[in-house]
């Protein structure tokens, strides 16, 4: 009788850690999103210059969902995979979603004012310097060549050290206003030009007006070496 009874016990105890175990096995392993997340992050990021670090947060363990045999990481419209943000992990079936917080940095070097720059000056090599840093934690449009700075102007005056972003710049103008500009219509099979007077200040690529010898304004794109192409 007492054999029979260990025998017994030691089945239950073996049916317990065998519902235990399959219990433990029907619910998402916090590692298993953890994963996801990183893998995504990193996918995300892989264009970007300088050296990528994912840090995945910590997930709650007490979260008990269903486990999902195919996990699906994903980042709300607008939001952006580097710096400090939040990666949603979503299951079909069973259905489910969570979100995990995260850290992406990315290390690499950037323009920087090397001395105070003045507001409207074109800029030139010996005012800039690359420094490196963690470039997902500052704004965006951070400039990472110095080719993209050279010869621009800074909207405002900036202190030394400030780092040059694509939004504090703007490009010389390649047309004043008043300028007499060679106004350039091109079709498929035909190109013709004429004289014009420029009517707004514009850098190369933007839109200018120009007024022609007959008295009509019309709307053009600015190039260098004074001139305003339209095509037709």
């Amino acid at each position: 009788m007492t054999s029979q009874l260990v025998a017994f016990s030691l089945l239950a105890l073996v049916y317990s850690g065998a519902q235990a175990q399959q219990g433990a096995n029907s619910r998402q392993q916090p590692e298993a999103v953890r994963a996801v997340v990183e893998q995504f992050l990193a996918t995300q990021s892989a264009g970007l210059p300088g050296q990528v670090s994912v840090t995945v947060g910590a997930i709650d363990q007490r979260l008990s969902l269903p486990a999902c045999p195919a996990p699906e990481a994903f980042q709300q419209p607008g939001a952006r995979p580097w710096g400090k943000t939040t990666v949603g992990v979503r299951c079909t079936a069973p259905a489910w979603t969570m979100y995990v917080q995260a850290q992406v940095s990315v290390v690499a070097e950037y323009v920087a004012a090397g001395v105070p720059l003045a507001q409207g000056q074109p800029l030139v090599p010996g005012q800039l310097v690359m420094v490196k840093g963690d470039i997902a934690a500052m704004p965006n449009g951070i400039i990472t060549d110095m080719a993209q700075a050279l010869g621009r102007a800074p909207t405002v005056s900036l202190p030394a050290g400030t780092a040059l972003r694509v939004d504090a710049l703007r490009s010389q103008a390649v047309i004043k206003q008043g300028q007499a500009v060679r106004l350039v219509s091109r079709g498929s099979n035909f190109s013709v030009s004429s004289e014009a007077k420029a009517i707004n200040n514009a850098s190369d690529g933007q839109i200018v007006q120009v007024r022609t010898t007959a008295g009509r304004i019309i709307s053009g794109t600015a190039r260098d070496g004074g001139t305003v192409e339209i095509v037709l």
